[in-house]
């Protein structure tokens, strides 16, 4: 049980600083299998040498002091971390990275010892050793079952990844002073135990600073690290590792300079009209505090109905609160977005894609298949917008996805960010030229969508996209290995 919670808390006490990638997830396990691996041997050769119950509950003794300091002193570790982000440092980002995975190998070690412990305790008679390695075994596999519904459906969503492993590591440290209270040391490991339980009260208990500006809220939702930052005028919504904003709120300015505002132009990519475009009907994929939604309402007034589909409840709760996501016209929906986009049948004027949360997208929302469902979801001349991040000269998330949509859209255009790393890709149902867009571009009347309308053809290098490469598809979309690359390549500055 102790062993999956520690995996499951390994796992959240990393996402902040790390993300929740899938290769983060594949070094995770294979470090503790390893570690485990390696407890079962050193474990079988101890119990051989010195088949006493006392030995065995100082093993689980030390594993569970260990879990409940791991949170203790991961914390400044992960902090120098965030410094290594900052600074681009690949070596300090692995180094802190390699030093937290190690942090969890003494106790997942120790862990490993206890199940052939356990047999050479039990064993009598060499006749009756497969019952008793299998009563043991199914005896581990029902504490696995525990220790991986316990922190998941109740423990991590409601205390916290800290408290979680606090708690698995005290109730080792109980049972193991429970088992040793005929022995002496007894008293040596309650006294560990009080003081891991009066350093977890009194250090600090939020979970990563902001990178800037003032902390408003922070939380472990089930999907990942929400914070809220204060930054001048602005308040901001950052994700996991901090290093992308998902939505902004500025008191000072409608337009946020962001890619949300060029979502607001997606009706002028189709071909040329007689008068201004004005949608009815937005769907938003990745709602998040709901920067796009406010924009499109501030534009077009309540009159154009806009669904918003967020997957964590959490982040719509933080969108009320602190970004004012009360407009009536906009309807938020709780659902992973290609679930809801397959069980409905409403048809929109602009699907808005906006949740891909750099820098770790799922790949599901990534492919021809999905966006093949888009389109099946668009009115006739409707328009599919994706918002995808870059760096100033690493374009191979949206060669991907630009290639992707090229497998289905008839034409695609591209238009950057200014002032972010992100560039626009608009997917067309109908054949529609550059001059097309240019054209609706220039019978925008409305203030707010005018001045981005002006960005677009004088700063977003607005273009036919060039991208045919590879066509992501539901069997195959390695864009977490993509991804990977293009941070890799960043930092080290390849």
């Amino acid at each position: 049980m102790a062993s999956l919670g520690v995996e499951f808390g390994a796992s959240r006490l990393l996402a902040p600083y790390f993300g929740t990638s899938l290769y983060v997830w594949g070094v995770l396990i294979g470090l503790i299998l390893v570690y485990l691996s390696a407890g079962y041997v050193i474990g079988g050769r101890l119990a051989d040498r010195h088949p006493r119950e006392e030995v065995l509950y100082q093993i689980t003794a030390w594993a569970g002091l260990w879990i409940g300091i791991i949170p203790l002193v991961s914390y400044p570790i992960l902090l120098i971390s965030q410094q290594g982000f900052k600074e681009l440092s690949v070596g300090l980002v692995a180094g802190t990275l390699l030093a937290v995975v190690v942090l969890f190998a003494a106790p997942v070690i120790l862990l490993g010892c206890v199940s052939p412990f356990a047999i050479r305790l039990l064993l009598r008679d060499v006749e009756t050793g497969g019952n008793t390695a299998g009563r043991v075994y199914a005896l581990s596999t029902a504490g696995s079952i525990l220790g991986t519904f316990l922190p998941v459906f109740w423990f991590i969503p409601t205390y916290g990844t800290r408290p979680t492993l606090e708690g698995f590591g005290l109730v080792l440290v109980a049972v193991s002073v429970a088992g040793l209270w005929r022995w002496p040391r007894r008293r040596i490991y309650a006294s560990f135990a009080v003081a891991v339980i009066l350093a977890w009260i009194f250090l600090p208990s939020g979970i990563k600073p902001p990178q800037v500006g003032q902390l408003m809220y922070e939380k472990e939702s089930a999907y990942g690290y929400i914070q809220v930052v204060r930054d001048g005028t602005k308040t901001e919504l950052i994700l996991n590792e901090g290093e992308a904003v998902h939505s902004i709120y500025d008191t000072q300015s409608l337009l946020t300079g962001g890619p949300w505002d060029y979502m607001l132009v997606a009706d002028s990519f189709r071909p040329a009209e007689q008068s201004e475009i004005t949608p009815k009907s937005v769907a938003i994929l990745g709602l998040a505090g709901g920067t796009a939604a406010r924009q499109y309402t501030a534009a077009f007034g309540n009159g154009v109905q806009i669904t918003g589909v967020e997957i964590d409840p959490d982040i719509l709760a933080v969108a009320h609160r602190y970004f004012h996501l009360d407009e009536p016209n906009v309807h938020p929906v709780v659902a992973d977005a290609r679930y809801w986009l397959d069980t409905q049948a409403a048809k929109y004027d602009v699907i808005v894609m906006d949740a891909y949360r750099q820098p770790y997208i799922p790949f599901h929302l990534t492919t021809r298949e999905f966006f093949s469902e888009v389109r099946d979801h668009l009115t006739p001349g409707g328009v599919a917008v994706v918002n995808a991040g870059r760096t100033a000269s690493d374009y191979r998330l949206v060669d991907a996805l630009a290639s992707t949509m090229a497998a289905v859209y008839p034409n695609v255009f591209l238009v950057d960010v200014p002032a972010f790393s992100n560039t626009l890709v608009y997917g067309t149902m109908e054949p529609t030229t550059i001059e097309d867009v240019q054209h609706n571009l220039g019978l925008i009347s409305e203030p707010l969508a005018q001045d981005v309308a002006r960005s677009v053809i004088n700063d977003g290098r607005l273009r036919v996209s060039p991208y045919h490469g590879q066509v992501f598809t539901d069997d195959l979309a390695p864009v977490e290995r993509l991804i990977d690359e293009i941070i890799f390549g960043y930092v080290t500055g390849r």
